[in-house]
C-alpha cells in the first residue's frame, strides 16, 4: 500500500522502539519522513538503517521540553517541504517505577511531565497552523494503558499520560470541522528498550494483566497507528485507542 504518497510526516522518539517502528511504517507507505529525538546518535543511526531499506527520511535533533527547539524544527519541516500532514508523537520517559508517592520525589515528577505533556502540548501547538493552511491532518499522541487504569508504583507516568489523553480529547474537538484528528494509542505493555528502565516488579505486574499473555511488540503497534494517521480515518477523533491484549475491553 502507498496511503502515504506525497504526504510529509513527523515523527518523535523515532530514534527507537515504538517511534522507530511507525516512521519504517510510514516511509515503507510512501511518506516522507522526519525522526525527531534527543537521542542523536542513535536518531542518526535509525536514519541511516531507514535510508538504506529505501525509504525517504531525514534526522532533526530535538528536546521537546523545549519550546523554541520545537517551533523551529516544525517550522524547518513546514519551510522546507510546503505541507505536514502527519504527526506521530512517541516520545516518553517512564520515570521513578516501583516506587510509592511518598517515595517518589518532585523534581523526578516534573520531568516526567515535561517530557510526556508539555512535550505532546508543544509539538501540537506549532504543528497545527500548518495543517489548517490546508485543512487536513493527522496528529496521534502515544499513551498508555497506565494512563486510562492507573499503575502503581509509577505515579508520574500514570498521571503524565491522563493528563495527554486530556490533550487529546480537547484539541481533537476544537479542530473537528477543520479536516484535522487528534488522536491517542494507549498501548498496554510492548517490548521496547525504554522497558529496560522498567523495575521488573512493576513489569511483571503490567504483564500479568494481559489475557493474552506476552507483550506486544513495536510492528503492532505501527500497524494500528498508521491507520489512524491515514486518510481512511476520517471519522475519529479525541479519541484514544487501545492496544492491550485484551486488558482493556471497555
Amino acid at each position: 500500500m502507498q496511503r502515504f504518497d506525497q504526504q510529509v510526516a513527523i515523527v518523535t522518539g523515532a530514534a527507537r522502539g515504538i517511534g522507530k517502528a511507525i516512521a519504517r511504517r510510514l516511509g515503507k507507505e510512501g511518506a516522507q519522513v522526519f525522526l525527531m529525538d534527543l537521542l542523536e546518535i542513535q536518531l542518526q543511526e535509525t536514519v541511516e538503517e531507514l535510508s538504506q531499506e529505501g525509504y525517504l527520511v531525514q534526522a532533526i535533533p530535538v528536546d521537546i521540553c523545549q519550546e523554541n527547539q520545537v517551533k523551529s524544527a516544525i517550522q524547518r519541516v513546514a519551510e522546507s517541504t510546503g505541507r505536514i500532514d502527519i504527526l506521530v508523537n512517541s516520545a516518553g520517559i517512564i520515570g521513578l517505577t516501583n516506587t510509592n508517592i511518598v517515595d517518589y520525589d518532585l523534581a523526578t515528577f516534573e520531568q516526567v511531565h515535561r517530557v510526556n505533556l508539555t512535550g505532546a502540548f508543544l509539538l501540537t501547538k506549532y504543528t497545527i497552523p500548518s495543517m489548517l493552511s490546508q485543512q487536513y491532518g493527522r496528529i496521534l499522541h502515544i499513551a498508555s494503558i497506565g494512563g486510562k487504569e492507573g499503575n502503581p508504583g509509577m505515579i508520574g507516568y500514570a498521571a503524565s499520560k491522563s493528563g495527554l489523553m486530556g490533550l487529546v480529547k480537547g484539541v481533537g474537538k476544537e479542530y473537528a470541522g477543520q479536516g484535522i484528528t487528534v488522536n491517542g494509542l494507549a498501548p498496554a505493555v510492548i517490548a521496547t528498550p525504554m522497558n529496560q528502565d522498567t523495575a521488573p516488579e512493576t513489569l511483571a505486574y503490567m504483564a500479568s494483566k494481559i489475557p493474552m499473555g506476552r507483550l506486544g511488540t513495536v510492528d503492532e503497534v505501527a500497524s494500528i497507528a498508521c491507520w489512524i494517521v491515514s486518510k481512511e480515518a476520517s471519522f475519529n477523533t479525541g479519541f484514544v485507542f487501545d492496544l492491550s491484549g485484551g486488558r482493556a475491553t471497555f
